[in-house]
C-alpha cells in the first residue's frame, strides 16, 4: 500500500493517526499544527482536507464516536479545539469552568459518546459532558495519572498512575470501586481494556506489558497477570486490542519499529 498521507506529508512529528469510525477515512495530526483527512483507497489516498490551528502544536486528536467531530488538544495549552466536519467550523473551547489546569493534553472519549475524560496534573481526572463540554465531576488518584481507559460499556474508568497503581472508577457515582498494583511496574505508561471487557493490559517504563483478566482486577489488590509480555526493550508507550480481542498490539515510541503483535 501507498503511505496513507502521501498527498500531504507532515512537516513535524505525527502524534495521531486514526481511522474514522464508519467511513474509509484516516486522520493525521501532529506538531506542524495541522489535522489532515485522507480518503483511503490504497491507490491514491486523496487528501480530503487539512485544517491549520495557529500556534497550536497538537498533542492528541481523536474522532468523536459518531464520527462528526475531531477533538484536538495542544502540547502547551489549557484550551482545546473541536472541529465540526459537517459544518466545517473550528470551535475553540477556551476554558472549562472548574478545571484549573495549566495544560490539557491527554484525554479519552467514552465508547458511548457521552463523556470526555481529561487527565490533569497531580492525579486529577476531569470528566466532561461531550455534548456541552462542561465539567461534570473531578476525581483524584494518589500520585500522578499517566494513562486512562474506559470499559467498552462506558460504565467504568481504569486510571493508571505513575507509581504503578490502577484505580477503577464508577462513571455514574464517580467513586473508586477498587485499586490494584500492576505487578513489577516501576512507572505506569499505558493501559487498554479489550472490547469484550475480558482483559486489561498495562504497559510500563521497563517495556513489560502485563495482561490481566478484568474479574481478577476488580477483586484482588495484587493480581497475577495471565501473561507478562517481555518483547519490548524500551518503555511501552502504546497498548491496544483489536476489535475481536484476538490480538494485542504493544509498541514503544522510543525506538524504530518497536511494534509487536501478540
Amino acid at each position: 500500500c501507498l503511505p496513507a498521507n502521501q498527498e500531504r506529508f507532515a512537516n513535524g512529528r505525527l502524534v495521531t493517526v486514526q481511522f474514522h469510525p464508519s467511513a474509509q477515512v484516516v486522520m493525521t495530526a501532529g506538531h506542524d499544527r495541522s489535522v489532515s483527512l485522507f480518503q483511503v483507497d490504497g491507490i491514491r489516498n486523496p487528501k480530503i482536507q487539512s485544517i491549520y490551528l495557529e500556534s497550536f502544536p497538537i498533542y492528541k486528536a481523536r474522532f468523536s464516536v459518531n464520527g462528526e467531530h475531531v477533538i484536538a488538544t495542544g502540547t502547551h495549552h489549557s484550551m482545546f479545539f473541536v472541529y465540526d466536519m459537517m459544518a466545517g467550523n473550528i470551535i475553540p473551547i477556551p476554558k472549562v469552568r472548574g478545571v484549573e489546569e495549566k495544560f490539557l493534553r491527554n484525554f479519552e472519549l467514552s465508547p458511548d459518546g457521552s463523556f470526555m475524560l481529561l487527565v490533569g496534573t497531580s492525579g486529577y481526572l476531569h470528566l466532561l459532558s461531550m455534548k456541552t463540554k462542561e465539567l461534570i465531576s473531578t476525581m483524584k488518584v494518589n500520585g500522578r495519572c499517566t494513562a486512562i481507559a474506559f470499559t467498552p460499556d462506558s460504565s467504568k474508568i481504569y486510571s493508571y498512575s505513575k507509581e504503578g497503581e490502577v484505580f477503577i472508577w464508577d462513571v455514574r457515582s464517580r467513586k473508586c470501586l477498587h485499586k490494584f498494583e500492576d505487578e513489577g511496574s516501576l512507572e505506569g505508561k499505558c493501559i487498554a481494556v479489550s472490547k469484550n471487557n475480558q482483559y486489561v493490559a498495562c504497559g510500563s517504563s521497563s517495556g513489560v506489558v502485563n495482561l490481566y483478566t478484568t474479574d481478577v482486577c476488580l477483586k484482588e489488590n495484587r493480581p497475577k497477570p495471565v501473561k507478562a509480555i517481555m518483547n519490548l526493550v524500551t518503555s511501552a508507550t502504546c497498548v491496544t486490542f483489536n476489535p475481536t480481542t484476538e490480538i494485542l498490539a504493544v509498541a514503544s515510541r522510543d525506538t524504530d519499529e518497536a511494534v509487536k503483535l501478540v
